[in-house]
Formats: structure tokens, C-alpha cells, sequence
């Protein structure tokens, strides 16, 4: 008898299917890997198995049992926990308190010191330690998503739910998360493994569902598939992989990150004299943990958080300390970590959106009026060439799948971003299709002359695109390689902060 099945789920939502008829069957004791592209319907019928949405038709048994889930509440009553690919935390609370928020107790009665215990025993049993008394707003995004891992175990379900839950953790804990999934159906648990990691299939899933355009495709072994079977279930057609031939050939410094020393939210050092140069026509990848500076790096280089000292320099300019306006002028474009929450306005129509960073501009408006018929004409013509899919430019953000919402978001940074793009995890939370699409437009604009920063967890990304890689540990750059002499085993322990090899 399956744990779970989902009988002929469908879901509308205006203008689509979201989900046509789909079944689903997951065994106790197993791991299910659900496939699919973003828009595929995949996250919707998860949200309709934890209570976040209502199905139009079809429904759900757990241990054989029909049941109805009209609020995450029932789910988890059912012993049905989801890990989100975006955060469900409240920044301003500490990681304790989102917790046990929403267990149905008042805040002021709980005893918050036993339930900090019990993180630091969850955190330390699978690797997954966290900081309870710490603000969520002040963790890397790395950690955010740590704590809604052990967010899901306190409350000690036996159906997991995990969608994307390794999108932003370093291959040492991925294995430390694989290690619990093991152990957890072990014990005849079940997990449903949302992913576009391929290589994750393969080493975790016992059975993998590909789903496609809101309908079931099939249900294989990973044993019996390869990684460009899955592939092909998952769009429908064969991927074009990025040549490796390239043009190496790259113009001057364009950006020059001079001894640079920045402070974190809480005050302690992210970056202490870190210095690094970009050429024109050069992708420059930052290999590295997450929490080891990246993120407080890209904002002080885009003009969103104050240097303590050293120097920035952009094509010959001292741009130390302006005003992520006036890097908008100059022509720095950046692509943040989470699209959702600082790439995007979800309420605001993807037109607005698109104009958001050029509304000041003479092309877009005229004596601090908006020029409304060319703000929709450049929208169009955006929309068309970076292939958003979009029923109209008045659609709102939120309405898009996630990987067109980092299409719109790309869009306008590529636009913003005339000589100067920074990159920090692109393809985040986006599945094979988007992430070629996004790999292939930033090797487009380095052919084009542009310098691009890339800060990604992913190694195998930054190895992919860079042109050469620094390893950033603690703030500081380990270690620099060129194209030419890559090693993975290297560079892999330089970023845990083993400098010695950096001689052999």
C-alpha cells in the first residue's frame, strides 16, 4: 500500500492547466524524484498534497485512506512536511521562532530554550547545525535553507516534501542531507524529492516521475535511465550543450577590487582584503561555500553596501562608495540570489518590472513623465528576445513559472548592465531548459565584450562558463586559476579552507 497516491489530480488557474489528471503513487520507505521543467506543474501538485492549494478534481490517499487537505495544518496532522524552494521564514523572527511558528501554541508560551536544544541536537545528528537564537534576515541564503530543513524534521513528519532542498548547499552537505533522506526512509518514511539535478536522481531516488506541461510523461528507474533520457522526458527534445571552444581573447581591466574589507548585517568581517580583477569580454567565476562573502561582495560592488576600506574601480573610475544609482548610470547590472525577493516587484506587471531600473532615463520618460507608449514598445521587444513566456506585458511577476521570472529579471539586468554584470546564482531553483537558456545569454554577453562577475555554490557551473576562478574563503581569495588549469580536487579544498595545497 503506498504512503501516498494521487488520483487524477487537476487544478486550474486562469488562462491554464496547472495539473491535467495526474497520478502519483509513493511508497513507504522510498524516495520518488519528481522531473519536470518549471511551469511543468510539478510545485503545484506538491502545494495541493500540503494543503497550500485545492484540487478541481481527482484525490488523495494516505495509507489508503482518502483524506481531505484543505490547509497545511491538515497536512501536517497527516504527518505531510514540505521544504519550499522559497522561503517560508519571517526575516525579523530568530531561527527558533520560525520553528515552531504555526504549531499552535502561543509564542509566549513556549520555552524557547528547550526548542534551541533540540535544533542543536537535530542540527548536529545530520549535519545540518543551525543558529537558534540568530535573526533570519541575517543569515546567508545558504543557511535560510538549512532551516527549513530542520524547520520540516522538528516536526517530525513522515511524508517529506523537498523541493529544491540542495539548490544553494555546498556537495559536502548535500551528501550530509542525502545521509538523512537515506536514514529517514530507512525507517519506512517516504520522500518526494523535487529537483533539476540530474545527478541528484541518480544517486538518491528509487523511482523518478517526469512530468511535463501539467501532465504525468512516465515513471522510471534510475536504474534503467540515463541522465539524457531524463533529459529528453523533461523538455521533449535533446539540450544543446555549451561548446567548449571559445574565443579567449579579452580586452582590459574593467573592473578592479582593490583590498576590499566589508562588514556583514551583523557586523562581523565578510570580506577582509579581498582583491580581484575582470576583463572585458571575461567571465570571472567566485568558487566558494555559501556565507564566505559572495553576497556581501556583489552588493558592495553594485553599490548596495558600504566598503569599511580598499577601492573599487570601473573602467579607470574610483566608483568606491556611489550609490547603487549612480552604478545603474555607469552601467552595472546585477542578477541577485533571490529573484523573489530582491530581483523582483511580484505585485508589479512584468512590464514594470522590465522598466523598473530605466524609468528615469530620456528614452522612458520626459519631464518626469513616463512615457508609457515606450515603455510598453520596449517591453514587447524584450519579452521577444529573451523568449519570456508571458500571456502579456500586463501580467503580473508572481503569475510567471520561476524560470521565467529570472528571464525577466536577466532581461532587464543585461540591458542595465552595459559593461559591467553580476552574476550571483543565476540559475538558482531553475530546471535544464532555463539554466541552458541563462548559461548560453552570459556566454552572448561576454562574446559581446561585457565583464561578468559569476558567484555561484554550483562548481560545476562556475567551471562551465568562467574563464578563469577565484576561490573565496572567509572574504578573503584563495587562490586564482586560469581556464587552462582547472582542478576540481583543488579548488574543492581550497573552498573548505585548506590553503596548503594551493603549492601541491
Amino acid at each position: 500500500m503506498p504512503a501516498v497516491e494521487l488520483r487524477g489530480i487537476t487544478k486550474y488557474f486562469p488562462g491554464t492547466v496547472a495539473n491535467d489528471g495526474v497520478d502519483l503513487k509513493v511508497p513507504a520507505g522510498k524516495v520518488v524524484a519528481l522531473l519536470g521543467e518549471n511551469g511543468a506543474g510539478k510545485t503545484t501538485l506538491m502545494r495541493i498534497l500540503y494543503g497550500m492549494y485545492r484540487p478541481d478534481g481527482g484525490e488523495i490517499a494516505v495509507d489508503g485512506q482518502v483524506v481531505h487537505i484543505e490547509s497545511p495544518q491538515d497536512a501536517m496532522a497527516l504527518g505531510i512536511g514540505m521544504i519550499h524552494q522559497h522561503f517560508s521564514l519571517v526575516p525579523v523572527h530568530t531561527v527558533a521562532e520560525n520553528v515552531v511558528l504555526g504549531l499552535g501554541s502561543p509564542m509566549s508560551g513556549l520555552d524557547l530554550g528547550r526548542v534551541s536544544r533540540e535544533l542543536e541536537e537535530l542540527g548536529g545528528k545530520y549535519g545540518l547545525e543551525v543558529e537558534p537564537d540568530a535573526l533570519v534576515r541575517q543569515l546567508p541564503v545558504g543557511m535560510q535553507q538549512r532551516v527549513e530543513i530542520v524547520k520540516a524534521l522538528y516536526r517530525k513528519a513522515k511524508i517529506l516534501i523537498m523541493d529544491e532542498p540542495t539548490a544553494v548547499l555546498t556537495p559536502q552537505e548535500t551528501e550530509h542531507l542525502f545521509g538523512f533522506v537515506r536514514e529517514f526512509t530507512s525507517m519506512g518514511n517516504s520522500v518526494i524529492f523535487i529537483t533539476h539535478k540530474l545527478g541528484e536522481v541518480m544517486a538518491i531516488a528509487d523511482s523518478v516521475t517526469v512530468m511535463r506541461d501539467g501532465k504525468l510523461v512516465g515513471t522510471v528507474s534510475p536504474s534503467d535511465s540515463t541522465e539524457m533520457d531524463l533529459a529528453r522526458m523533461m523538455v521533449g527534445r535533446d539540450l544543446e550543450l555549451l561548446s567548449g571552444d571559445r574565443d579567449e581573447t579579452t580586452g582590459g581591466p574593467l573592473l578592479e577590487v582593490r583590498e576590499l574589507a566589508v562588514k556583514d548585517d551583523r557586523g562581523a568581517a565578510a570580506l577582509d582584503g579581498l582583491s580581484l580583477t575582470v576583463r572585458e569580454g571575461e567571465i570571472f567565476g567566485i568558487a566558494g561555500v555559501s556565507g564566505n562573502g559572495q553576497q556581501e561582495l556583489a552588493e558592495t560592488i553594485c553599490g548596495l553596501r558600504e566598503a569599511v576600506s580598499g577601492k573599487i574601480v570601473l573602467d579607470g573610475l574610483d566608483v568606491t562608495g556611489l550609490p547603487a544609482s549612480r552604478m545603474i548610470d555607469l552601467g552595472v547590472g546585477y542578477i541577485p540570489a533571490d529573484r523573489h525577493r530582491d530581483g523582483l516587484v511580484l505585485d508589479m506587471t512584468v512590464e514594470e518590472n522590465l522598466m523598473l531600473k530605466g524609468s528615469s532615463s530620456s528614452d522612458l520618460s520626459r519631464n518626469g513623465v513616463l512615457r508609457l507608449d515606450r515603455i510598453s514598445e520596449m517591453a514587447g521587444e524584450m519579452i521577444r528576445r529573451f523568449s519570456v513566456k508571458t500571456p502579456s506585458s500586463a501580467t503580473k511577476a508572481k503569475a510567471l513559472s520561476g524560470g521565467n521570472q529570472q528571464k525577466v529579471v536577466i532581461a532587464r539586468e543585461i540591458e542595465v548592465g552595459s559593461r559591467l554584470l553580476v552574476a550571483v546564482q543565476p540559475t538558482r531553483g531553475l530546471d535544464l531548459g532555463a539554466t541552458e537558456y541563462v548559461h548560453s545569454t552570459l556566454m552572448e554577453e561576454r562574446a559581446k565584450g561585457k565583464a561578468i562577475l559569476l558567484l555561484s555554490t554550483e562548481l560545476s557551473e562556475v567551471i562551465k562558463l568562467s574563464d578563469r576562478i577565484g576561490v573565496i574563503y572567509r572574504g578573503r581569495l584563495l587562490d586564482i586559476f586560469d581556464r587552462g588549469r582547472f582542478d576540481v580536487d583543488r579548488i574543492g579544498l581550497l573552498m573548505a579552507g585548506i590553503e596548503e595545497v594551493r603549492h601541491g
